[in-house]
């Protein structure tokens, strides 16, 4: 787990989810009518099997009335209730009544009479044989009714789904975008990637089908539901109705309880597939490492181990998954088993049973989705704890509400007794620096790994803020300051250089909004870029590769540079912008770094003593202290740990 995770009630997590899925309220409404319009197609085949089961049976018996009259006959051998005898129990109940038809079928029959010229039932309210040739017409209506409902149903709630996501995502991408560096220091990329990719995906799939499922299966068992209810009324079966009331809640009450721990495996599921995607993309990083000690192997057996975590907890939330949809099944075949029973014990006629069973038949698919429902519910819930977990933590910068608009530097950048320390609880980074940079001026730190050197470059460019003192421009504390003005006014070229994988033009344009091609060409020219970059049969149309890996570290850092130089901040912050070239590179790149500090404001950080000899102040820091400052001259002279460093580089 990261360090922000927290848990989500089920009314927190979906009531959040709602706040997206409202936006595309009209295609969910869709959806939700078409899945009442699925269910609602089959309350006319429900309404109709007691009258047509009723005019077979009336049918059957007086063909074997003759038969039946003598074998009642004939002597008895034994006594007892039989099925048959459940069957053909009192011929007279089961002559055809129209008060059994529903009050669609009367209207149906007037419609006929009066546009074709027959009747669906005879003088003596037999069902005659236009009955048979109007079923051909009126059962394909239904059915199609019912599928182009349900496609409905699921194609306005998936394309809701895929939006949802889409939102999703882009919330959190941009949340990402807005944290500071603080908060990327103590995530892992790849869990984080997980989460803005894998995550979501759950909450598709619980929209795009639970809902959908959500939005149809309810009503097709309320519908079912109701007409048991409203038969067994009708035909005084009140006992056979509280009998079924008591044992249909206990189909649920399995489902319950395996959800609670589908959600939990789901969860720990989830969090360790997140541990897959961060050890690829670990390892994809460093790849040149990897080749070079030749531990592909090592690896491999790495993520093997990784993936079989992984495997171990997803296999036992599939099975508890699985295992819900055979407690329902053998709970429904059992309860029907009983129920049947019920019936026979009591003598009810099978046309009476029928117009039960069909419609819990009917019911049976539903309740079986709604049992995956409940797991995919839970499984959407732990998705949705680790996205709004994610989205809750706020470790950007903050800015004032009216902050101060600065479209110029003019005097001087200060430090005031700044302290910083990365961990609340931790030790101190930067102990009380004090220093003045004036405008147009180079100020130089150096020192050894860990000194915090790095840490003042970040601190000028507010990549974070200090935990004490203050750092100001022209007398205004950057914490003070609109944080795009101050992006205008401070550009940063560090060691590592990062170039996105994209062309060589797009990469020196980057962060220039409106820059032209002839503007691009003139940068790099001016960082020493563009003899390297036409060399290319593509130009400035290359594309660099993933992190610029198509190019060398020079070409890198003088892409780097040209963009820099584009950008023409008035605030130059260089991060050990040479320390690991060669030393034909290094000539080329510093002189294209000296044409970029031309006219600027430079604070630089140099592990090479010689690209900073002519500093107007350097500052020497051990231990996150200033503990000598000076010109080259003066250090020098002093003979102290900046000499000594300018001995271990064989400088005068």
């Amino acid at each position: 787990m990261e360090f922000f995770d927290r848990e989500y009630t089920a009314k927190q997590a979906y009531g959040r989810l709602f706040q997206y899925v409202k936006r595309y309220k009209i295609r969910m409404l869709i959806g939700l009518l078409a899945g009442f319009t699925t269910a609602m197609s089959w309350m006319p085949l429900f309404q109709i099997i007691q009258p047509m089961l009723k005019h077979v049976q009336k049918t059957e018996t007086r063909e074997a009335s003759v038969v039946e009259t003598a074998k009642e006959a004939e002597p008895k051998h034994g006594g007892g209730f039989s099925l048959k005898s459940m069957i053909k129990r009192d011929a007279s109940d089961a002559q055809l009544d129209r008060r059994d038809l529903p009050g669609w079928f009367e209207k149906a029959d007037a419609l006929a009479h009066k546009w074709f010229g027959f009747t669906l039932l005879d003088e003596k309210g037999n069902m005659t044989g236009e009955l048979l040739v109007l079923a051909l017409f009126v059962v394909p209506l239904v059915m199609l009714v019912w599928l182009g409902s349900m496609y409905l149903n699921q194609y306005c709630l998936r394309w809701a789904g895929t939006k949802v996501v889409q939102d999703l995502r882009t919330d959190l991408f941009t949340h990402l975008q807005k944290q500071g560096l603080q908060f990327f220091s103590k995530t892992d990329v790849g869990q984080v990637m997980s989460r803005c990719t894998s995550d979501p995906q759950q909450i598709e799939h619980v929209i795009a089908r639970t809902v959908a499922d959500m939005c149809r299966a309810p009503f097709e068992i309320l519908v079912a539901g109701g007409f048991v209810i409203y038969f067994a009324l009708k035909h005084n079966m009140v006992p056979t109705l509280v009998m079924m009331g008591i044992g249909f809640p206990l189909v649920f009450l399995p489902v319950i309880a395996i959800g609670v721990k589908v959600r939990r495996w789901a969860k720990t599921s989830m969090q360790r597939i997140s541990f897959i995607a961060s050890k690829m993309h670990e390892n994809l990083t460093c790849i040149r490492v990897v080749k070079a000690y030749h531990t592909e192997n090592l690896e491999c057996e790495k993520y093997r181990d990784v993936n079989r975590y992984y495997v171990k907890s997803a296999l036992k939330a599939i099975r508890l998954e699985l295992l819900m949809q055979p407690v329902v099944e053998a709970l429904g075949v059992c309860m029907i088993f009983i129920f049947v029973l019920y019936c026979f014990f009591t003598k009810l006629a099978l046309y009476d049973i029928v117009p039960l069973i069909a419609p819990l038949l009917v019911a049976y698919k539903p309740l079986r989705q709604l049992s995956k429902v409940q797991s995919q519910i839970e499984r959407g819930r732990a998705a949705l704890a680790r996205i709004f977990s994610l989205m809750d933590v706020d470790m950007s910068l903050p800015e004032k509400e009216n902050p101060v608009r600065k479209q110029t530097f003019e005097d001087h950048i200060r430090f005031e007794d700044v302290q910083f320390r990365y961990d609340p609880e931790g030790d101190l980074t930067i102990k009380g620096a004090t220093f003045e940079i004036p405008r147009g001026k180079v100020v130089a730190v150096v020192g050894g790994t860990g000194s915090g050197k790095t840490t003042l470059a970040n601190l000028l460019a507010r990549f974070y803020d200090p935990s004490g003192g203050c750092v100001t421009i022209d007398g205004i504390d950057l914490r003070d300051l609109d944080i795009a003005d101050l992006r205008r006014l401070v550009g940063v070229v560090t060691q590592e250089t990062v170039l996105f994988n994209d062309t060589v033009e797009n990469n020196i344009a980057y962060g220039t909004d409106g820059a032209t091609f002839e503007q691009v060409v003139a940068a790099a020219k001016l960082a020493n870029a563009h003899d390297f970059i036409v060399s290319h049969p593509e130009g400035y149309a290359r594309v660099v590769g993933e992190k610029g890996f198509a190019l060398s570290g020079g070409e890198r850092q003088r892409v780097a540079i040209a963009r820099a130089i584009l950008k023409n901040p008035p605030i130059l912050v260089l991060d050990e912008a040479t320390s690991a070239l060669d030393t034909v590179t290094e000539r080329l790149v510093q002189d294209a770094i000296n044409k970029l500090m031309a006219n600027r404001t430079t604070f630089c950080i140099a592990h090479r003593l010689s690209t900073i000899r002519n500093a107007d102040l350097i500052l020497v820091m051990e231990k996150g202290s200033i503990i000598e400052r000076g010109t080259h001259d003066e250090l020098y002279a002093k003979n102290g740990v900046y000499r000594r460093l300018c001995d271990m580089q064989g400088m005068e």
